[in-house]
């Protein structure tokens, strides 16, 4: 039995439903009694399991599923070395979102990674403690400072209004998920110009962790030849 992970409710899950429905697999949420299963009417070697996108780069990493969709920036913030647990096999072509940095408007001489740098080591000797990023994606904006040799910032966590984290001081800047850029303007935000630290949208992810016995290699087979997939 092919295990599918697919997002649990809203935009996603009803886009990712219409995706595969475009391309002749039909699949839906199950009973209120079963509201975490999904059907696939047809399709009696595809179990479709459905949980929050989050939590689908989990269960691919721990091979409890041998497909999942969710979000690229998902994948990559919560698997370390992600390429070898996850193959990506298709974006989608929806829920696309850039993870960027930024800073205050009034800044006028902060436009780019190299201005946060100079402008986070003056920072550090005028307050005597490094400049703050709230964020959620630790893995990603590490890694993206460090190969453009941002060092004097600390990284705070935010798991909410991460755009509110400057107007309430907790922060001095912010690296966040945006679509297009209207709540960042709407907290007085620039985006730096150097782009996007990760470009993201849905894709359909294979497990390298889970178990592909014969069975379950013949449905994905089966599946890649319905969806026109190549595996």
């Amino acid at each position: 039995m092919l295990k599918l992970g697919v997002p649990s409710k809203g935009r996603l899950m009803e886009k990712t439903f219409d995706w595969f429905g475009r391309r002749g697999l039909s699949m839906g949420k199950g009973g209120a009694e079963r509201e975490y299963s999904g059907i696939v009417p047809g399709s009696d070697d595809v179990e479709l399991v459905l949980m929050a996108a989050g939590e689908i780069p989990r269960e691919l990493s721990r091979g409890r599923i041998h497909l999942g969709v969710t979000g690229t920036d998902l994948v990559r913030e919560r698997l370390a070395h992600w390429e070898a647990q996850v193959e990506e096999l298709a974006p989608m072509g929806f829920g696309h979102a850039d993870l960027v940095l930024a800073v205050p408007a009034f800044w006028v001489d902060v436009e780019t990674l190299d201005d946060l740098d100079a402008a986070a080591a003056a920072f550090r000797r005028r307050h005597g403690f490094r400049l703050r990023i709230a964020t959620k994606y630790h893995r990603l904006v590490r890694e993206h400072l460090r190969q453009h040799g941002v060092a004097d910032y600390q990284l705070v966590d935010s798991q909410g209004a991460t755009e509110g984290t400057v107007r309430h001081e907790t922060a001095e800047a912010i690296a966040d998920i945006t679509s297009t850029g209207e709540t960042l303007r709407a907290n007085h935000l620039k985006m730096l110009a150097d782009g996007p630290i990760l470009s993201s949208e849905a894709t359909l992810f294979r497990s390298r962790m889970a178990e592909w016995d014969d069975e379950s290699r013949a449905s994905l087979d089966r599946l890649a030849r319905l969806i026109d997939l190549a595996t």
